[in-house]
């Protein structure tokens, strides 16, 4: 017993001659996070739709919670409706909705996920593990990004984490909870009973504890969702067509094992490979952490493989576990840390970006001013203006053809309408699956013909975003 506890000890020390101490280390690592995700906080706005157009479904709907709506979010039950109540709070003395508020709100649960990985892998592996998973989780590229946008999916990657950290310490009944609460921020939390079970298996009264207190904590956290259980069902299950079907951009993809893959290196880089390894050791050895771990990033990548959209925010929650994985191999934390610079420089490089005006933000002046009474349609991703508006459907696989995207109906349909502003994250996926959207890239093609272009912003030097474009119609 003595020589065991001379052991803990003496590695401890190394532990803190390593790092200089875990609070120090913590220190720094959540100082490092902060910078990276507090630049560019205000991109885009005062357009709410720029940064992320999620956002623009959320920010007002929290901020109206507190000026007289009330706490059920109802119809909107795209995912649950924890973020709401979490945002609502500081949009109390605002006028208005307040995108800084929230973002600050987003920024401050994504530093809590950087010490959840911390939390996640010490508990596993002990403290050097727990410093790789919260550098990783600090640094990787989908995390910086998401962390300063008001939508779900960091707040699910936070809560997954914490879930994980305290089932690896074997409190169960409380994995359970937050696990409700997880799935309470966003549905894909439902995963996190895999890994439970695998703990847990043969012992069924906690079983049923812990999915007793996941019933409590979701129906705590988004009390309303079991009001209108039917519509979040219905809505949820829409959702999860749509993403099964594909979005526009993805027409060219790789399938989803490889793309997915492909995701998780843009964030990682070359540390994926170090987490691959910790994966294979953990499959192996298969002490409870491991099983634990090992379960949950096995089962929530299965979860992604039947989908056709391969967005990057859906492999965050994959981000603090395969740190703690990569944590595993003591003997090659230098190396691994080494290995963050590749995703650190990419999250500089991103963040330096949104220090640059938005291309779509310059162009409203423009298009406010492109005639005396200017009648406008607008392809998704554009912001509002202050004269007449007609908003384009976004294309998409699951989608019938937009009839207003033909110049022909668009002028019969909108009697007035004197010009069209296009978007590249919309023309360019249109333009690259020309055979999945024959009628989209129709309309392209007769605007530059038909139409007389007034501007185009695309100067990479000066703007950020996608470049954008007016037409004018003129008279036929």
């Amino acid at each position: 017993m003595q020589s065991r506890r001379s052991s803990v000890t003496s590695r401890q020390r190394s532990d803190d001659s390593v790092w200089g101490g875990p609070k120090v280390a913590l220190g720094a690592v959540l100082a490092g996070a902060a910078a990276l995700r507090l630049v560019g906080l205000e991109y885009g706005l005062p357009h709410g739709n720029l940064l992320n157009p999620g956002e623009a479904n959320v920010v007002p709907r929290a901020w109206a919670m507190t000026h007289g709506s009330g706490l059920d979010p109802h119809p909107f039950f795209d995912h649950p409706s924890l973020l709401l109540y979490v945002l609502a709070p500081f949009q109390w003395w605002e006028d208005e909705p307040s995108y800084v508020a929230a973002r600050l709100v987003a920024v401050a649960i994504g530093l809590l996920g950087v010490a959840a990985a911390w939390w996640l892998g010490s508990r596993a592996y002990g403290v050097v593990a727990g410093g790789v998973a919260a550098a990783a989780t600090g640094v990787a590229t989908v995390h910086v990004g998401y962390s300063r946008m008001a939508v779900t999916d960091v707040l699910l990657t936070t809560l997954v984490t914490v879930a994980l950290a305290l089932l690896v310490s074997g409190r169960i009944e409380l994995a359970g909870l937050v696990a409700g609460v997880a799935t309470a921020a966003k549905v894909p939390g439902i995963v996190l009973a895999v890994p439970i079970l695998v703990l847990v298996w043969g012992q069924w009264r906690r079983a049923l504890t812990a999915a007793g207190l996941a019933v409590v904590g979701f129906a705590a956290a988004t009390p309303f969702a079991l009001v209108h259980l039917g519509e979040l069902v219905d809505d949820t299950w829409r959702l999860v067509e749509h993403a099964r079907a594909g979005w526009l951009g993805f027409e060219n993809d790789h399938s989803a094992p490889v793309a997915f893959v492909d995701r998780l290196w843009e964030s990682l880089g070359p540390f994926l490979i170090v987490a691959a390894v910790g994966l294979v050791a953990a499959l192996v050895v298969r002490a409870p952490a491991d099983r634990a771990l090992a379960a949950f990033a096995l089962a929530y990548y299965a979860t992604l493989l039947p989908l056709g959209s391969h967005f990057d925010r859906y492999v965050l929650p994959l981000i603090p576990v395969l740190g703690a994985l990569a944590g595993r191999l003591r003997a090659l934390a230098a190396v691994t840390l080494l290995l963050l610079a590749v995703p650190l420089t990419w999250s500089v490089r991103a963040t330096d970006e949104l220090t640059r005006e938005d291309a779509r933000a310059a162009a409203v002046p423009l298009v406010e001013r492109a005639g005396p009474s200017p009648v406008v349609a607008a392809d998704p991703g554009l912001p509002k203006l202050r004269v007449a508006l007609v908003r384009l459907r976004l294309p998409s696989p699951w989608a019938e053809p937009d009839p207003l995207r033909d110049l022909r109906e668009l002028r019969a349909a909108v009697p007035g309408v004197t010009h069209v502003w296009v978007n590249g994250s919309v023309a360019d996926r249109v333009r690259a699956a020309r055979d999945e959207y024959p009628n989209e890239n129709a309309f392209y093609d007769a605007l530059e013909r038909e139409g007389r272009l007034v501007f185009r912003l695309d100067d990479s030097a000066r703007f950020a975003g996608p470049w954008t474009a007016l037409y004018w119609l003129p008279d036929r």
